[in-house]
């Protein structure tokens, strides 16, 4: 037996007549275009409304300004992030850990309660397919339209929808990238050096980069990026159990599916409510068939649920044929009543107590935050001597962060050895959110121990009492 090297084009599994005993066996699939249709009602009004939000905060945030400056900016250079009224620097990375792992949590909570609510209706991939999918029936009509023009030969009103579209697409890309750069780099200061053409090399990178990220998923991968590239559709599963809220085809009432006209009454034929119209597939982002049951595949957007509560509409059957339910659900008879009781079960009140004793921790931490930090770092140079009256003297540098936007006078003290005193400025001015390097002489009277010893530097913000904070380091007495 020989097994000939596949091609893209070869048929899955297909025998050559000539020779039975060949079988090629293809790697892969070719990719089929898909053409979802446009779709109304209660879930893809939900879907948009999503979208205008997400969208409104992400193009609208790097715009707003707080205390004459970019609310939210994450200033790379000089290694601080703004957000809002706080001031974080590296140090403060503890909180961006909180963060994620609230994130994480909050995403296992909400699949186990109802699946991927994420990926289809806030997830990014999502709300730019849903972007340019709208550009794309604006420019070259719906679901039929598409396939007819794209399977006519090119032409000059081809060719220019074509055009259109993508130009349209390009632009949203890179608006797109180009505010994404504004998170870290002022973005009217950025606007600027783009209408003047004096972006460095990193901006320039990062704004084409993101834009043609943004292009190429959501105009061209769209479905592909969610059933191969994300793995979330993949460890999903680790996720759901038969409580989980997914979009579900109900077969007991459905089946046997089958065409037939609005006055036909399908008992009569021995048909289920299933018209077999197929709209259900036509309308999914990733082409899915939800009849046969939970697939990977499926975001959870509800599409084929508003489509096929149409069709029940027009024919007068029952809303739900297509629908939001649980497993459990569906083979016990539950009501909605009955799922919801059913949500609260052991998993996902661990899932809540756990986020939420972390939300508070992370929220108590902000609270009691001290908004300034110091570093001590010893002079390498000179790490003890002696100088006038025998005193023996150590040389530290002070690195002192004001996390808020005021000026801060602050006082320095030192203690930990007897006699131990500041033989330098004991004040020292930090303007408004800077870093300030302070070199500071500490001295000891003749007579101290030889060895090291732990001292503590106090800082206290002259206008603030509660803005006070300790660095403990150590004092060297030569032997």
């Amino acid at each position: 037996m020989t097994s000939p090297i596949p091609t893209p084009s070869a048929v899955p599994s297909a025998v050559s007549p000539d020779a039975p005993d060949v079988v090629t066996i293809p790697l892969y699939e070719s990719r089929k275009k898909l053409y979802p249709k446009a779709v109304h009602g209660f879930f893809a009004h939900w879907r948009w409304a999503l979208v205008w939000l997400t969208q409104i905060v992400y193009y609208g945030l790097p715009w707003l300004n707080w205390n004459g400056r970019q609310a939210v900016l994450f200033d790379l250079l000089s290694r601080r992030f703004y957000l809002g009224g706080l001031v974080l620097y590296p140090q403060d990375f503890i909180y961006l850990t909180g963060l994620l792992v609230m994130s994480a949590l909050s995403l296992f909570l909400f699949t186990a309660v109802a699946g991927r609510l994420w990926c289809g209706y806030a997830c990014p991939q999502t709300v730019y397919t849903e972007i340019f999918m709208w550009i794309e029936k604006l420019v070259e009509g719906d679901r039929a339209a598409r396939m007819r023009l794209d399977a006519a030969p090119m032409s000059a009103a081809k060719l220019g929808r074509k055009v259109g579209k993508h130009a349209l697409w390009l632009l949203v890309a890179l608006w797109t990238g180009f505010t994404f750069v504004g998170y870290f780099t002022p973005i009217r200061t950025l606007g600027v050096e783009v209408v003047a053409g004096a972006l460095g090399p990193w901006q320039t990178f990062w704004i084409f980069f993101y834009s043609f990220a943004t292009y190429g998923f959501a105009g061209f991968m769209r479905e592909q990026v969610c059933k191969y590239m994300c793995p979330y559709a993949r460890f999903q599963s680790a996720m759901f159990d038969k409580d989980t809220l997914i979009v579900t085809y109900d077969a007991a009432r459905g089946e046997p599916r089958g065409s037939r006209g609005k006055k036909v009454d399908p008992a009569s034929r021995g048909l289920g409510a299933c018209v077999d119209c197929t709209l259900c597939v036509q309308v999914c982002p990733t082409g899915i068939d939800i009849r046969k049951g939970l697939q990977y595949e499926c975001i959870g957007c509800g599409a084929c649920a508003d489509v096929c509560d149409e069709v029940m509409d027009k024919f007068g059957y029952e809303r739900g044929l297509v629908k939001y339910s649980t497993q459990n659900a569906m083979n016990q008879g539950w009501n909605r009543a009955q799922i919801v009781r059913r949500a609260l079960r052991p998993r996902v009140l661990i899932y809540s107590f756990v986020l939420g004793a972390i939300a508070v921790a992370v929220g108590v931490s902000l609270f009691l935050r001290v908004p300034m930090k110091v570093d001590v770092i010893r002079d390498r140079g000179a790490l003890a001597r002696m100088v006038e009256f025998g005193r023996i003297e150590n040389v530290y540098r002070l690195q002192v962060m004001n996390a808020t936007e005021e000026r801060q006078m602050v006082g320095i003290q030192v203690e930990g050895l007897p006699g131990i005193a500041l033989a330098s400025d004991a004040r020292v001015e930090v303007l408004p959110a800077e870093v300030r390097s302070v070199a500071v002489r500490v001295q000891v009277p003749p007579g101290a121990s030889p060895g090291s010893h732990p001292i503590t530097f106090r800082l206290q913000a002259e206008g603030d009492k509660a803005i006070r904070v300790e660095e403990k380091t150590t004092f060297l007495v030569p032997r």
